[in-house]
């Protein structure tokens, strides 16, 4: 699918899932770049709602067997995490579904951050092209 096309079907989704409210429940705006294969819709509540604000980057890539993958970052005002979701072209992907799942996942707002369990504190933690070199 395209990503202008897989944008839109996004937007679709989120307005048919959010509250019913006059004009919708947020004003969209959209950038596309299609040589860089990137697009982000930014979504900023109406006024006279409470709604989040927030926004869906997409990243449209080839992967090495040639199928094309398609990252979605969710972002909310206000959060710390964005949650990344992946989506695969395979014959039997549905890409409106994936589109209406996407927008689902954006509703449900962000998630509670995950506790570290792993008994190092942050700041010990480095990437590991860090720890190689």
């Amino acid at each position: 699918m395209r990503l202008l096309s897989f944008l839109t079907e996004i937007e679709k989704a989120l307005q048919a899932e959010s509250p019913a409210v006059d004009g919708g429940a947020w004003e969209a705006a959209r950038m596309i770049n299609f040589h860089q294969g990137m697009a982000r819709l930014t979504l900023s509540p109406r006024l006279g709602n409470d709604f989040p604000g927030g926004a869906i980057f997409l990243q449209s890539f080839l992967l090495a067997d040639g199928s094309q993958c398609l990252k979605a970052n969710l972002q909310w005002q206000g959060a710390t995490g964005s949650p990344v979701c992946a989506v695969y072209s395979t014959p039997k992907t549905h890409w409106k579904l994936e589109a209406s799942q996407i927008a689902s996942k954006w509703l449900e707002g962000p998630t509670a951050v995950v506790e570290n369990t792993s008994g190092y504190a942050a700041s010990d933690l480095q990437p590991l092209v860090a720890a190689m070199g």
